[in-house]
C-alpha cells in the first residue's frame, strides 16, 4: 500500500514538475503566429538579416537576440509567410479537399540563424517557445503537426532537419536546391524542389553566344553549391569557346581585412560580364561590397534565387544605383488571385499576424516609438496597399519562393487528402478516424509528388523534365523613379539538341553606363586577314593576331587558321579574299613576244639573203672554198634555227611542245656539225694539196658530207629514245609568278634535255678545238680564224645559258633559250658569212658587183 501511494505521489510530482516546467520557460522570446486548425503545417521563414554574424554556444535564452545587434529587415520575404497564409485559406475554403476538415499553420522568423531555427524546430514540436526538449507543451498544438516548410538556406534547412528527422516529421525546403544537403543531415534530409541545372547552364551559354561575350567572370557562394556550380559550368562553357577571366568565392560575411580592395576592383573593372550564381543571403555581403566599391557598372546574369534589387543594408543608396542585368527565372504556374490577395493584405485583416506590423512600418515608413522605454506603433497609413510600394522592398509579382511554399502547401494538403482517403475507406461513415495523422505516415504520399531528395546514391537535381522554361528578365529604372523587371526573352530546353532561345534586345536597357550592347572580351578580335595565336600563360581567349602567310587568306574575323588559296587563286593584298589567277605565257602580242619574233623573222630573211648571195655567186673562189655545198647546208639550218625560236612562242600545246626541244636539237646539231665539216675540209685539204699526199678532195669532200650525216643522226637518235620515253608535254606552273598561271612546255625528262644540250656541246667543242689548232694554217681562203672566234662566242652563249636558265621562271625561261638560239645563231651568220659577203660584194671586180646590184 505505501509502495502504491509512494508511486501515485511520484507520478503526480512528475506532472506537476512538467507542467511547472512548461510555464516557467514559456517566455515568448521567439514568438510565433498561430491559426488552430485540425491540421497545422508548421513555417520557418527568415525575415530579417543581421549585418555581422556572432558565435555563441548553445541555448535558448533570450540574451542571444538582443537588439545591440543590428537588423536589416528582407521585407520582400513577407510574401512567402503571405503565400502560405493564402494557400490556407484556399484549402479551407474547399471542403472536399481535407473533407471539410481545417488546415492550420504555426509559423516563426528564424531570421538567417541556424541556432534560431534549431530553436523554432523545437518549439513547433514542444508547442511553446522557447521549447523544452522532448516535452510537450501544448498537445492541442504539437498533435496536429503534420509537416514543416522551411528554411531559405541550406544551413538553416540543415538545422531544422537535424530536429525534425529526430521525429520523422516531414520537411520540405524551398530554399534553392543542394545535392549535398543529404550528406549533412545524419537521417532524414528534407524534401526540396527539385532545379534544372543542365538547362539553366545551356541558357546562359546561348545568352553569352547571342552577345559574343566570351570573357566572364563567376561569382558564387563559398559553399558547395558554389562548388557544384564551378565545377559544372566552367566545363560547359570552356566547350563553347567561352573562357573564364576569374572566379570570386564569396563567403556570408567576410572580415573586413580580408577583403583586397585594390585587386577586387582591378578584377571587376577589367571584367565586364559578370555570372553570379547564388541566393540573396548568400550574396549579401557581396552586394553591400560592390555597392562600397561602385562596381555595379557590370553586366550581371544570375538566376531568380538572387534579387539584386534588395539592398537592405543600402535602401537609402537604392534611388540612386544602376543595376545593369538579365535574370533567368524558372517559369512557374501563376498562381490565381494571388496578386489580388496582396493587394487587401492590411494588419487590421490580420490582427493575430506577429510579424505584419514590423512589415508594415517598414514599407510605410512609419518606425515605431518608444515611450518609457516601452516600443508601440505609430501611426501608419490605414488603408494602404502594398501594390504602391517601390521595387527595392516589395514585389507584387510572385516571387519563385513563393511559388515553393505555395506549392508546399498545396502538396502536403494532398498528401493529407490521400492519406485520410485511405482511412475513410473502411467505413466512410466513422469520423472519429479523421484525426491529425501521424506526421510519418505522409512521407509515402510526399515522395510520389514532383519533390526529391539529395542523397549520396541520387542526385535528383539533375533530373530532366520534358522541356525546362526560363524566362529572360532585365531590370528597368522607369522615369518615375521607381524600378521594375521586365520579361525581355525565354529560353526552351528540351535537350542539348531540342532548344529554342529568343530575345528582343529593344526591351533591354543597359543602364546610364551603356547606350549599347556592352563588349566583353579578353583581346580585340583578329580582323581579316589576320590568324589568333595564343599567348602563353593566358586562356585561350586571350590571342595575339599575326597576318597570313603568303598564299593564304582569313576570311573571318578571329580565325584559328589561315585558309590556303585553291592552286588557281592568290590571296588580295589585305588577305582576306581569293582572286583568280591570270594565265600567261610567253604570246605574239606581249612585247618581248612581238620584239623576239620580229628578230627572228629578220635574221631568218638575212640569212635568206646570204644564201641568195652565195648561190649567185657561187663561182668565185671564196664561195668554192671550203666545200660550198656545206656553205648552203649551213646557212640553211641557220635560217631554220632562227625559225624554230618561232615555236617558242606562242600557247603551249602537244605538238609544239614536242617540236620545238626536237627541232632545235636537231637542227643546231646539223649546223654545228657543217661548222665541224668545214673545219674538219680545212686541215685536211691542207694535208691533201702536199706533194706527195695520198688525199684526194673527193675523198676529203665524202668524208665532211659522212660528218654532217653522222652528227646529225646521232642526235636524231637521241631525240628519238627522248620522244618514246619521257616527252616534253604542256603544264602549268602556278607559283612561280604571284597572281599568275603560267602556261610551259614541261621537258618531260630533264636528263635528255640536258643530254641533248651536251651532245652540242660536245660537237660545238670538238669544232673549237679542230678550229683552233688550224687557224695558222698558211691558206688565203683559210675559215679556220673565224669559226674560232663563232665557236668561242658560240659555246660562251650556251655556257651561260644554263645556269640563267635555270634560275628563271615563266616567261623569262622561255625568252631566254630563245635569245640564246638567237645570239648564238647570228653569231655564227655573222662571224662566218659575213666576211665572206663582204669579199663578194666589195673587194670583188667592178663589173661583178654592178652585176649583182643591178
Amino acid at each position: 500500500m505505501r509502495l502504491l501511494i509512494a508511486f501515485s505521489l511520484w507520478i503526480i510530482l512528475i506532472v506537476f514538475q512538467e507542467q511547472m516546467s512548461c510555464f516557467s520557460l514559456s517566455i515568448p522570446a521567439s514568438p510565433g503566429y498561430y491559426q488552430d486548425g485540425d491540421f497545422v503545417i508548421g513555417g520557418l521563414f527568415s525575415l530579417r538579416v543581421m549585418i555581422r554574424r556572432f558565435i555563441s554556444k548553445f541555448s535558448f535564452k533570450d540574451a542571444f537576440y538582443l537588439s545591440e545587434f543590428l537588423y536589416a529587415h528582407l521585407t520582400k520575404h513577407y510574401q512567402h509567410i503571405l503565400a502560405m497564409v493564402f494557400a490556407t485559406e484556399k484549402i479551407n475554403k474547399d471542403p472536399n479537399i481535407l473533407f471539410n476538415m481545417s488546415l492550420g499553420f504555426y509559423l516563426f522568423n528564424v531570421d538567417y540563424l541556424e541556432m534560431k531555427a534549431m530553436e523554432s524546430s523545437m518549439a513547433l514540436i514542444s508547442g511553446e517557445s522557447p521549447p523544452i526538449p522532448n516535452y510537450s507543451c501544448r498537445p492541442e498544438k504539437t498533435d496536429k503537426l503534420v509537416a514543416v516548410i522551411g528554411g531559405i538556406s541550406t544551413g538553416i534547412s540543415t538545422q531544422i532537419s537535424r530536429v525534425l528527422s529526430l521525429y520523422n516529421i516531414p520537411q520540405i525546403s524551398y530554399a534553392p536546391f543542394d545535392q549535398s544537403l543529404g550528406t549533412r543531415v545524419q537521417l532524414q534530409s528534407p524534401y526540396q524542389f527539385p532545379v534544372y541545372t543542365t538547362a539553366l547552364y545551356q541558357g546562359i551559354i546561348q545568352l553569352l553566344l547571342y552577345f559574343t561575350w566570351v570573357w566572364v567572370a563567376l561569382v558564387v557562394p563559398d559553399d558547395m553549391r558554389g562548388e557544384f556550380f564551378l565545377r559544372d559550368i566552367t566545363e560547359e562553357i570552356k566547350n563553347q569557346g567561352i573562357c573564364v577571366a576569374f572566379a570570386e568565392k564569396v563567403p556570408e560575411f567576410p572580415a573586413k581585412d580580408t577583403v583586397n580592395r585594390k585587386r577586387f576592383m582591378e578584377r571587376f573593372s577589367l571584367t565586364r560580364v559578370i555570372i553570379a550564381f547564388g541566393d540573396t543571403y548568400s550574396l549579401l555581403s557581396f552586394v553591400d561590397m560592390i555597392i562600397h566599391y561602385g562596381t555595379f557598372h557590370n553586366v550581371w546574369i544570375t538566376t531568380s534565387d538572387w534579387d539584386f534589387t534588395t539592398f537592405p543594408f543600402h535602401q537609402h543608396k537604392s534611388h540612386i544605383i544602376s543595376v545593369r542585368g538579365l535574370s533567368f527565372s524558372v517559369r512557374m504556374d501563376q498562381v490565381p488571385g494571388f496578386k489580388d490577395f496582396l493587394r487587401d493584405v492590411q494588419p487590421r485583416k490580420y490582427p493575430h499576424d506577429i510579424f505584419i506590423q514590423d512589415v508594415w512600418s517598414i514599407l510605410f515608413e512609419c518606425p515605431y516609438l518608444y515611450w518609457q522605454k516601452v516600443r508601440e506603433p505609430s501611426k501608419c497609413e490605414p488603408n494602404g496597399s502594398l501594390s504602391t510600394r517601390p521595387l527595392h522592398v516589395w514585389d507584387m509579382n510572385t516571387s519563385p519562393y513563393s511559388s515553393k511554399v505555395h506549392a508546399a502547401v498545396y502538396a502536403i494538403a494532398q498528401a493529407l487528402h490521400e492519406e485520410l482517403s485511405l482511412r475513410m475507406a473502411g467505413d466512410s461513415l466513422d469520423k472519429s478516424v479523421l484525426r491529425a495523422p501521424l506526421p510519418w505516415k505522409l512521407h509515402p504520399f510526399l515522395q510520389k509528388g514532383r519533390f526529391g531528395r539529395s542523397t549520396n546514391e541520387e542526385n535528383v537535381g539533375n533530373k530532366e523534365v520534358s522541356a525546362t522554361k526560363f524566362d529572360i528578365l532585365n531590370y528597368h529604372s522607369l522615369p518615375s523613379s521607381t524600378k521594375s523587371q521586365v520579361k525581355v526573352g525565354e529560353f526552351v530546353f528540351e535537350s542539348h539538341t531540342v532548344q529554342l532561345f529568343s530575345l528582343d534586345e529593344k526591351l533591354i536597357t543597359w543602364g546610364k553606363y551603356d547606350k549599347e550592347i556592352p563588349f566583353s572580351v579578353c583581346s580585340q578580335s583578329c580582323p581579316l586577314g589576320y590568324r589568333k595565336t595564343p599567348v602563353e600563360g593566358k586562356p585561350f581567349c586571350c590571342f595575339d593576331c599575326l597576318p597570313c602567310a603568303d598564299g593564304e587568306v582569313a576570311n573571318e574575323t578571329d580565325m584559328d587558321q589561315c585558309i590556303k588559296c585553291p592552286e588557281d587563286q592568290y590571296p588580295n593584298k589585305q588577305k582576306n579574299y581569293c582572286l583568280p589567277k591570270i594565265t600567261t605565257y610567253l604570246s605574239h602580242g606581249d612585247t618581248l613576244g612581238a620584239v623576239l619574233g620580229s628578230v627572228a623573222i629578220s635574221l631568218s630573211i638575212f640569212s635568206a639573203m646570204i644564201l641568195g648571195l652565195f648561190i649567185h655567186y657561187r663561182d668565185t673562189p671564196i664561195v668554192r672554198a671550203n666545200n660550198r655545198n656545206l656553205s648552203y647546208l649551213l646557212l640553211v639550218s641557220l635560217m631554220l634555227c632562227f625559225f624554230c625560236s618561232l615555236i617558242f612562242i606562242g600557247q603551249t600545246r602537244t605538238v609544239t611542245c614536242v617540236l620545238r626541244q626536237m627541232i632545235f636539237g636537231v637542227v643546231f646539231s646539223v649546223t654545228i656539225s657543217a661548222i665541224l665539216a668545214k673545219t674538219f675540209i680545212v686541215v685536211v685539204a691542207f694535208n691533201a694539196i702536199k706533194p706527195g699526199s695520198r688525199l684526194q678532195m673527193w675523198m676529203v669532200i665524202r668524208l665532211s658530207y659522212a660528218i654532217v650525216c653522222c652528227g646529225s643522226i646521232i642526235q636524231v637518235c637521241i631525240c628519238a629514245v627522248w620522244l618514246g620515253t619521257y616527252p616534253p608535254f604542256p603544264d602549268v606552273d602556278m607559283h612561280s609568278e604571284f597572281g599568275q598561271i603560267i602556261l610551259w612546255c614541261n621537258e618531260g625528262s630533264t636528263f635528255a634535255f640536258y643530254f641533248v644540250l651536251g651532245y652540242l656541246s660536245f660537237l660545238s667543242s670538238l669544232s673549237l678545238l679542230i678550229a683552233f689548232l688550224a687557224r695558222r694554217l698558211p691558206d688565203s681562203f683559210n675559215e679556220a680564224k673565224t669559226i674560232t672566234f663563232s665557236m668561242l662566242v658560240f659555246c660562251s652563249v650556251w655556257i651561260s645559258f644554263v645556269p640563267t636558265y635555270l634560275s628563271s621562271k615563266g616567261k623569262t625561261m622561255v625568252a631566254v633559250e630563245i635569245v640564246s638560239i638567237l645570239v648564238s645563231s647570228s653569231i655564227l651568220l655573222l662571224c662566218i658569212f659575213l666576211p665572206k659577203c663582204y669579199v663578194i660584194l666589195l673587194r670583188s671586180g667592178g663589173h661583178s658587183r654592178k652585176k649583182f646590184f643591178k
